[in-house]
């Protein structure tokens, strides 16, 4: 019985931090290919929004293996330079 009770405690915190971390209404949010999920916040008075993307990040566990979601956001905007550049493509807000 104590099993189910805290397996259920899990799924709705898990469900929670999702809701939580989930980006704003007015974000602009492409799906698929080389990522799961790449959205924009709001932007700044400055010019700058954040950006976040999230891809598959392959976990071996044993004779098994699964995949998990892995998040990085960093800010966007003129002049911003970045290693990955499949993260500032495209250079321009998502929601415009």
């Amino acid at each position: 019985m104590r099993r189910e009770i805290v397996g259920g405690l899990a799924a709705l915190l898990t469900a929670a931090g999702l809701i939580a971390s989930a980006p704003p209404a007015s974000a602009g949010c492409l799906y698929g290919g080389p990522y799961i999920s790449k959205c924009d916040g709001a932007v700044q008075p400055d010019g700058t929004w954040q950006r976040c993307v999230a891809v598959p990040r392959y976990i071996p566990n044993g004779l098994s293996s699964y995949l998990v979601p892995e998040k990085h956001c960093d800010v966007m905007g003129a002049g911003q330079q970045f290693a990955d550049p499949a993260f500032a493509d495209p250079p321009t807000h998502l929601a415009d």
